[in-house]
């Protein structure tokens, strides 16, 4: 495991930027309309909280990869103030890291884990922020440029293949499991993101079920951008795997006009979320969804990411007796007896 320079731009961010948005032309009438993102913003659960212990943010660090050649893939690691290495914790991963990690503009990630593990609300957690690979020459992803144009993100998060799965799979979750204790239950690993970033972590669970089981997706290019497209026949052709996955996209996402106002389906984000909604409904899979009005953007999924986490962990192991005090206190972290002064 190799450090990389450490990276101060990705921590400067305009709140009101678009960070996915393609150009799009608005009529008369939508050129007047109110700006639908103006109306999501982020809640306490997302903010720092008083008393609440915070987590620890490690990185950056560099993983090479053998899965593209020539790549290597730029993480932080999120470890909660609750973790014990006795204690096998849960796994989230969410990709575009420097995204997630924001602290002004994005989904303040690890607020959300600080704020919801402290209320029991989720289960402690290791959190793992990956930006997609780049070869040396290529700058790292920041909030102008989230590697379309300038890393291997087109590839391996838009292409429907096992290439990025092996990388989370075979080469992440070795480093991880050397450096962490993490649970072995697949039921306990989840992986999320937002646009390109969401369908590729729905590969991920798609093609190792058996390590990942949980999604989070956030406006997901399940788009004609490499066959994505594809998925909702792919599910309904396919034996129902044993994932759960948490659809949000927005009335107002791209819609699918391309050059010269001619309207083409596989590129309508929200109509392709819809569909795969539908094509998951069909099949029995644990899906939860919600649709607002929201353009391509982390506006309404930085919102309502708490509950998010909420829905996709909510089997986290409880106790009903009543005598429980602890179940029935805040989740402090274990107070770490000092060391005996040595004998003179």
């Amino acid at each position: 495991m190799h450090r990389a320079p450490a990276l101060l731009s990705f921590l400067i961010v305009a709140a009101s930027t678009n960070l996915f948005a393609q150009p799009q032309t608005a009529t008369p009438a939508q050129a007047q309309a109110p700006d639908p993102d103006a109306y999501y913003h982020l809640g306490p659960d997302s903010l720092p909280q008083e008393g609440v212990p915070k987590g620890e943010i490690r990185g950056p660090l560099t993983l090479p990869s053998q899965a593209y050649p020539g790549t290597s893939h730029t993480y932080w690691i999120y470890v909660p103030a609750q973790y014990d290495a006795a204690v096998p914790a849960s796994l989230m991963i969410f990709n575009d890291g420097h995204a997630f990690l924001m602290p002004e503009g994005g989904t303040n990630a690890q607020n959300v884990m600080d704020n919801l593990i402290y209320r029991r609300e989720i289960p402690v957690m290791i959190g793992v922020f990956i930006n997609p690979g780049r070869r040396p020459d290529q700058p790292e992803p920041d909030q102008h440029e989230w590697g379309d144009r300038t890393t291997n993100r087109p590839t391996e998060y838009n292409s429907l293949d096992d290439r990025y799965a092996r990388v989370v799979v075979d080469e992440l979750m070795p480093v991880l499991n050397k450096e962490y204790s993490i649970a072995k239950d697949p039921d306990r690993h989840g992986i999320g993101g937002a646009s390109s970033g969401a369908i590729a972590a729905f590969t991920v669970a798609w093609e190792r079920p058996n390590d990942f089981r949980k999604v989070l997706s956030i406006v997901g290019s399940f788009t004609n951008i490499r066959g994505g497209n594809a998925y909702p026949d792919i599910v309904r052709k396919s034996d129902r795997k044993p994932i759960r996955v948490f659809l949000q996209d927005g009335r107002n996402d791209n819609r699918g006009t391309r050059g010269g106002g001619v309207y083409d389906e596989a590129f309508d984000w929200f109509l392709q979320n819809v569909r795969m909604m539908q094509a998951l409904t069909e099949k029995g899979y644990d899906l939860n969804y919600t649709w607002g009005m929201n353009k391509h953007g982390q506006k309404m999924g930085a919102a309502i990411l708490p509950e998010m986490m909420r829905w996709l962990w909510r089997d986290q192991p409880v106790s009903t007796d009543p005598q429980n005090r602890l179940e029935r206190s805040f989740h402090e972290p274990e107070k770490k007896t000092p060391p005996a002064p040595p004998h003179p």
